[in-house]
């Protein structure tokens, strides 16, 4: 396994970020569903996957890393968007906070799915 390239791993992860808070936001643009909420977090759980292999794929076309560190520092980073990002300018004004936002069992749920599909996928790019 060769070392983490940093610059990548970022890049990988602000790309999925991007990815994700896009479709998630839009989502309460089309009113489909009674309750928007449940529907931008049903609209994220189906983005997420793609959205963590286009990220993964960015970083695993030239570099080499195990599929769950990846994943993990893939979902860090999107946390720490989430965190400058998502919950001061979307979730507090809707009346959330971060101890409600971080705490929910649906984004460890998220977070989950998004490290497992990273490390499925990374078995695609492993070099013998």
């Amino acid at each position: 396994m060769k070392t983490l390239n940093l610059k990548k791993v970022v890049l990988s992860g602000l790309i999925t970020y991007g990815i994700a808070i896009t479709f998630f936001l839009a989502s309460f643009m089309i009113p489909i569903m009674e309750n928007p909420e449940l529907q931008a977090n049903i609209t994220l759980a189906v983005v997420i996957i793609p959205a963590a292999l286009i990220g993964a794929h960015f970083y695993l076309k030239k570099e080499s890393i195990n599929g769950v560190l990846l994943g993990s520092i893939m979902f860090l980073i999107a946390g720490i968007m989430d965190a400058l990002i998502t919950v001061p300018f979307f979730v507090i004004p809707a009346g959330g906070d971060y101890i409600s936002f971080f705490t929910d069992p649906g984004f460890w749920i998220i977070g989950l799915i998004f490290v497992i599909a990273i490390s499925l996928y990374s078995r695609k790019f492993k070099k013998s």
